[in-house]
């Protein structure tokens, strides 16, 4: 067994070496720009880009013109609310969000205040789960945009956005959902889930950081946004830049990998987080599950054990497991998460989660000895501070 073992692929995923295999070549003696279509090596690589279009299209059920490459879902969040917002500005300056959103898109979203828009944080419930009825009180004749992800990246809560789309087309407000952590896990349709803008992050799914997509809805209706990063009209003139070809090639083929397999691995998953969570009960006093017992992602576990203080437990534990607090967004900062506090549960809860993200390569050995570790390490403390 390889330590520490990695279980916190909510943060990031290593890059499959069927990923990189495909990748490769782009650095090398495919090296072409993707613009530079006068010539052989320019067209082999917009040929690459083609290809990758359709690998993420087919993901989500949208078509290869929906997509626009991004260097990540940080830049596709911002896209999408910054150019959602500037580009219907005759329709209203009201935009609709949840507290418990990742910061991408509630930083987004403050910046957004300071130049005017209103905006409206839902609550969430002990689950942390937004509620539907919520959303459709919140609308007004001036609300432009709703912005809510698809699975929190802490808790692993799967939110209903089939409903919450439904609700927006019904009042005809664009509906943009950040469903970075739910792409390699979950089924998604852009068509039967209204969804009207997506955002997605190569890293989250086994292939290379710094390489993102955003789906733009094409037709019924064609969703319109203003471009953030000007220059060569790259990608239907809403993102200039040279595109980065292996990445985005990396992107297509980790995404097509997820869809082929997934149904396996979810249930595999699963299993495996099942698992952790019975050990962890059994072996350990004071285990509360954060967020929804069936509404969840697959290989996401968050937990609190009250009366342990996470960031002593992780230093104990460092050179053998490697897990977080939270999102990797925010863990540079000491301070709880803000995700566990709008649970409603208190500080104290939030300063004593655990945040576990099983992934692709992680078994049951590993699984088991993550019990036992915790286990020791816990009574260790509570042996020095009882």
């Amino acid at each position: 067994m390889k330590l520490p073992i990695y279980l916190d692929h909510n943060a990031t995923t290593p890059v499959d070496p069927r990923v990189l295999e495909n990748m490769l070549p782009y650095f090398t003696d495919l090296f072409g720009n993707a613009a530079s279509i006068d010539h052989e090596h320019g067209n082999i690589a917009q040929q690459a880009v083609y290809k990758a279009r359709q690998q993420v299209a087919s993901t989500i059920n949208a078509d290869e013109n929906e997509i626009i490459f991004t260097s990540g879902a940080t830049e596709s969040d911002n896209l999408a609310i910054i150019g959602a917002a500037e580009a219907n500005i005759n329709k209203g300056n009201h935009i609709i969000t949840c507290v418990t959103e990742h910061k991408a898109v509630l930083d987004t979203c403050s910046y957004l205040e300071t130049k005017g828009w209103k905006l409206t944080y839902l609550p969430v419930d002990q689950y942390g789960l937004v509620s539907p009825d919520d959303i459709r009180r919140a609308i007004t004749p001036v609300t432009a945009l709703i912005s809510l992800m698809f699975a929190n990246n802490e808790i692993g809560v799967i939110a209903p956005i089939g409903e919450i789309g439904r609700i927006a087309r019904e009042h005809d407000v664009l509906f943009h959902t950040d469903a970075t952590q739910a792409a390699g896990y979950v089924s998604i349709d852009v068509e039967k889930m209204n969804i009207d803008l997506l955002s997605l992050s190569g890293h989250k799914v086994y292939g290379p950081k710094g390489i993102g997509a955003l789906y733009v809805r094409n037709r019924r209706p064609r969703v319109k946004i203003i471009e953030q990063m000007h220059g060569g009209g790259h990608e239907r003139g809403m993102r200039s830049g040279t595109l980065n070809v292996p990445g985005i090639v990396g992107l297509g083929k980790a995404l097509e990998i997820c869809k082929l397999e997934r149904d396996v691995e979810k249930e595999r998953l699963s299993t495996l987080r099942d698992m952790l969570w019975e050990g962890l009960c059994q072996n350990i006093h004071k285990v509360e599950l954060n967020g929804h017992p069936t509404k969840r992602l697959p290989h996401n576990l968050s937990i609190s054990i009250l009366g342990i203080e996470s960031r002593s437990l992780l230093i104990q534990i460092k050179n053998y497991l490697s897990i977080s607090m939270g999102s990797a967004c925010t863990t540079s900062k000491v301070e709880p998460s803000h995700v566990i506090c709008s649970l409603g549960m208190g500080e104290q809860r939030a300063y004593s989660s655990l945040r576990f993200g099983l992934g692709r390569y992680n078994n049951k050995d590993e699984i088991l000895y993550t019990v036992s570790l915790l286990s020791k390490a816990i009574k260790k403390i509570e042996r020095a501070s009882p």
